[in-house]
C-alpha cells in the first residue's frame, strides 16, 4: 500500500489551489514556499503544529533531490513558530539560531565535516 506521504495531492483528495491559497496567508509564505508546504504534505497551518522544521527541510531535499538554501529551513521555522501560536516574525528572525546550531554541531566531537 502507498503511503499517504508518497501519493499525489489529487490521490490524497488534495485541492492544491485552496491550499496553497491557505498556505499564503502565513507571513513568510508566498508561491513558491506555499507549493514546497504542500510537497511535504503541509496543506493547512494547522499542519505545521508539532513539526520539527529540520525534518521538514530534509524531506524537502529529499523530494526535490537537491539541496535547498539553508534560509528555506529558517522559513520552515517561521511557519513552525506562527502555526504553534507565536507573533509573526521574519523568516530571517530564526536564522541565527539556525547558524548558532550548526557550528556547535561542527565543533561537537564525533561530528561530521
Amino acid at each position: 500500500m502507498t503511503s499517504q506521504m508518497n501519493r499525489t495531492d489529487e490521490e490524497r483528495g488534495v485541492d492544491t489551489g485552496a491550499a496553497e491559497k491557505r498556505l499564503r496567508t502565513i507571513p513568510n509564505v508566498g508561491p513558491a514556499m506555499a507549493r514546497d508546504l504542500i510537497l511535504i504534505g503541509i496543506t493547512r497551518v494547522e499542519d505545521a503544529v508539532g513539526r520539527d522544521p529540520d525534518e521538514m527541510y530534509e524531506r524537502l531535499c529529499a523530494l526535490e533531490g537537491v539541496r535547498q538554501d539553508p534560509c528555506v529551513r529558517d522559513v520552515f521555522a517561521s511557519v513552525v513558530a506562527y502555526a504553534e501560536g507565536g507573533p509573526s516574525k521574519p523568516w530571517w528572525a530564526f536564522t541565527p539560531e539556525r547558524k548558532a546550531r550548526d557550528v556547535s554541531k561542527k565543533k561537537s566531537p564525533g561530528a561530521r565535516p
